[in-house]
């Protein structure tokens, strides 16, 4: 039902999340304010994401607001730490069908407890950081590239 409402170009179903995750965090302010100074929202910055009724309502609660990294051909940072650690239990599993998937892949998560998940969560900032910084290198190597085969083939024309 919500994502044929979205689908159809009715996005007060995001907005409508936005408050239900608001007023949950208020209500667990206590506990949430002992480890954490701020709320930082990771949000997926795709056109349906970032409608002006969703800006808007993103702007009152004075979030911090964690753009989500656009398309990477790696783990998405919010999984990393999930799929890393089920690659090391698949090191030697071999499966015949896609029930016996199916059934590992139910057993591994059901065997972790919510501090894995917890723990995987908190390492996002920190990841998100390694991330901008490498992209941001990625960057001023590839500007730095250009410019210098842009200048060797003027050299080059000049000679």
């Amino acid at each position: 039902e919500w994502f044929q409402r979205f689908k159809n170009g009715d996005y007060e179903a995001k907005v409508t999340q936005l408050m239900r995750l608001s007023r949950a965090l208020k209500e667990k302010w206590t506990q949430y304010e002992e480890s954490h100074d701020k709320v930082i929202l990771q949000h997926d910055n795709v056109r349906p994401h970032v409608i002006k009724v969703v800006k808007k309502y993103l702007e009152t609660l004075k979030w911090e607001i964690l753009p989500h990294p656009p398309y990477s051909p790696d783990v998405a940072l919010s999984d990393y730490n999930l799929f890393r650690s089920m690659a090391h239990g698949l090191a030697n599993e071999h499966f015949s069908s896609y029930e016996e998937v199916k059934n590992w892949i139910d057993t591994w998560i059901n065997s972790k407890d919510e501090e894995f998940f917890r723990h995987g969560i908190r390492l996002l900032p920190e990841r998100w950081f390694i991330y901008n910084k490498a992209l941001t290198l990625q960057k001023k190597w590839r500007k730095q590239s250009c410019i210098a085969s842009g200048l060797s083939w003027t050299i080059q024309r000049q000679y």
